[in-house]
C-alpha cells in the first residue's frame, strides 16, 4: 500500500492524494439509497488528462480498481468507491475552457457542474439544456449516466448534446473522438459508446456539448385531471400540437401533496379540485417573443381544457420556478417520506398508464407502496418505492423492471444501473447481450479495473 501511495502521490503531489483518516465521509457515496457507504483507499484529485493517464496506468500495474467521481449526486451507486481502490475525484479539474459562439458549443472538463457551466453560457446568450434536477451535478458525471432530466422533451438527452470527448482508457492511453461538428459517419461512435458506461469504459477528461440559445420569455402551465389516463392521453395531443414545451411533467396527487407541503407552495388550487384529482401535468413553454408565448399559453390551456382538466392555472414567476425546482428535486421528497428505494423505469410513452398501474398493483401485492412522478414526454417514470422487507423489495423490483421490459421498456431511463440495479440487469436482460458487453468491456478494460460490479455484477465482468 506504501508503494501504491508513493506512486500515487508521484503523480498528483502529496497535497492531492488522500489516505486513511484524511479521506472524508463524502467521498464514500453517491446518493444512491441502497448503496452501502465505502471510503476508498486512496482519493487522487488530477488536474489533467495527462495526471490521469498516469494514474490509470498505476492502478492497472497495481490492479487497483479505480472509481470516478464529479459531484457525487448520482442515484445508482456508480460514484461510491472500494474499500481497496482508488476514487479519481475531478474536483481540480472544474473550468469552462471555452464557450465557441460560432459554432454553439462549449468545451468543458468534467468537474464543471451545471451551474457553473449556465453561470458562463448565460454569458453568451446560449444555454446548455440538460437539467437532470441537480445543477450541483458535473458534467463528466452526467456524461457517465446519459442524464437526462425534464427538458428531454424537447432537448434530448446528454448523448443528444454531446459532440465530443478527450477521454482516457485504463492502459494510460489518450484519445479524442467526435469535436465540434454535429456530423460523423466516420467508423464507430466511440463517443456514444462512453457516454452512459458509467466510468466501466474510459474517464472523459474534457467534453464538447453542444449550446443553444437562451430564450428570454417563459411560462408555466399547471393542469389537475381527474384520471391518470386522461393526462397521459393529453401528452401525444401536446407533443404534437407543435407548441414545443420544453417541459412536460406528470406528478401523481400524493406526490404533488408532499411537494407542496414541504416548499410551502402556493399555486392557487382550490381545496376541492385538489381532493378530486389524481395527477398533475406542468407544460412549461419559452419563446424568443413575449406575445407569441401569451398565444401559446393560451392555446395550450384551451387544449388541456378540451383534453379533459378540471381546471387550468398559469403561474406565476415564483410559483412556477418553485414547483419546477421542486420537482427537479424529487428524490428528495421520495427520501423524506422513507422511500426504500427511487427506481426511474423507462418505457414508450403511450405504455405509461398500464405501467403505473402495474407498479401499484404490484407494490400493494407486495405490502408496499409506489408513488412519484416522471418525464411525461419521454416515458422516463420515476418512483419512490416503499416496501422495507429486504427480500419483498428485490422480488418487487425483480416483477416492475421485467414488466417494464416487456412493455418495451428499460430499467433505467437516465439514473443508470451502477451498483444498485446491475444485478436485475444481469437477470432479466438477453444474455447475447450481455455477453457482447462484457466483450466490449474486455477491449476497453483488460486489466478489469474501471469501476468493477457497476454495470456488471461483482466477479461477474
Amino acid at each position: 500500500m506504501g508503494d501504491v501511495a508513493a506512486r500515487l502521490a508521484g503523480i498528483v503531489g502529496d497535497r492531492n492524494l488522500l489516505t486513511g483518516e484524511a479521506i472524508s465521509d463524502d467521498y464514500a457515496h453517491d446518493e444512491a439509497l441502497t448503496a452501502e457507504p465505502q471510503k476508498p483507499a486512496y482519493v487522487a484529485k488530477p488536474a489533467t488528462a495527462e495526471e490521469v493517464a498516469e494514474l490509470l496506468k498505476a492502478a492497472s500495474e497495481y490492479n487497483v480498481p479505480v472509481t470516478a467521481r464529479g459531484s457525487g449526486s448520482g442515484l445508482s451507486g456508480a460514484a461510491r468507491p472500494q474499500r481497496d481502490g482508488l476514487l479519481i475525484s475531478f474536483e481540480r479539474m472544474n473550468a469552462v475552457l471555452e464557450v465557441d459562439t460560432g459554432n454553439h458549443v462549449a468545451v468543458v472538463q468534467p468537474g464543471v457542474t451545471l451551474a457553473e457551466l449556465d453561470a458562463k453560457t448565460a454569458e453568451a446568450g446560449l444555454s446548455y439544456t440538460v437539467y437532470p434536477g441537480e445543477l450541483s451535478a458535473s458534467v463528466g458525471g452526467n456524461v457517465g449516466t446519459n442524464a437526462g432530466g425534464m427538458r428531454a422533451v424537447k432537448y434530448g438527452v446528454t448523448r443528444n448534446n454531446v459532440l465530443g470527448l478527450q477521454a482516457v482508457l485504463p492502459t494510460g492511453e489518450i484519445i479524442r473522438t467526435g469535436g465540434k461538428t454535429s456530423k460523423v459517419s466516420t467508423g464507430y461512435d466511440l463517443t456514444q459508446l462512453i457516454i452512459g458506461s458509467e466510468g466501466t469504459l474510459a474517464l472523459a477528461t474534457e467534453i464538447i456539448v453542444k449550446l443553444h440559445p437562451r430564450l428570454p420569455h417563459g411560462a408555466t402551465v399547471l393542469a389537475p385531471f381527474g384520471g391518470f389516463e386522461q393526462v397521459m392521453a393529453a401528452v401525444p395531443a401536446i407533443v404534437s400540437s407543435g407548441l414545443g414545451p420544453h417541459i412536460l411533467e406528470y406528478i401523481d396527487n400524493l406526490t404533488m401533496a408532499a411537494i407542496v407541503y414541504n416548499e410551502k407552495l402556493e399555486l392557487g388550487v382550490p381545496d376541492k379540485i385538489r381532493e378530486t384529482c389524481e395527477a398533475y401535468l406542468v407544460v412549461a413553454l419559452e419563446n424568443r417573443d413575449g406575445g407569441r408565448l401569451d398565444e401559446d399559453v393560451e392555446t395550450v390551456g384551451e387544449l388541456l381544457g378540451e383534453l379533459g382538466a378540471l381546471d387550468v392555472y398559469v403561474l406565476e414567476g415564483p410559483a412556477a420556478r418553485k414547483l419546477v425546482e421542486a420537482r427537479e428535486k424529487a428524490f428528495w421528497t421520495a427520501k423524506a417520506a422513507g422511500a426504500d428505494d427511487v427506481i426511474d423505469v423507462v418505457v414508450p410513452r403511450t405504455a405509461m398508464p398500464q405501467f403505473i398501474a402495474k407498479a401499484r398493483e404490484l407494490a400493494m401485492a407486495a405490502g408496499g407502496g409506489a408513488l412519484g412522478c416522471g418525464h411525461a414526454g419521454d416515458g422516463n417514470v420515476h418512483l419512490g418505492i416503499f416496501c422495507k422487507d429486504d427480500v419483498k423489495r428485490k422480488q418487487l423490483l425483480t416483477d416492475i423492471f421485467a414488466f417494464a421490459m416487456e412493455l418495451g421498456g428499460a430499467i433505467s431511463g437516465e439514473h443508470g444501473l451502477g451498483r444498485t440495479k446491475a444485478g436485475y440487469h444481469q437477470d432479466l436482460e438477453d444474455p447475447a447481450k450481455i455477453e457482447l458487453m462484457r466483450r466490449i468491456k474486455q477491449s476497453f478494460d483488460p486489466a478489469g479495473i474501471l469501476n468493477p460490479g457497476v454495470l456488471f455484477p461483482e466477479g461477474t465482468a
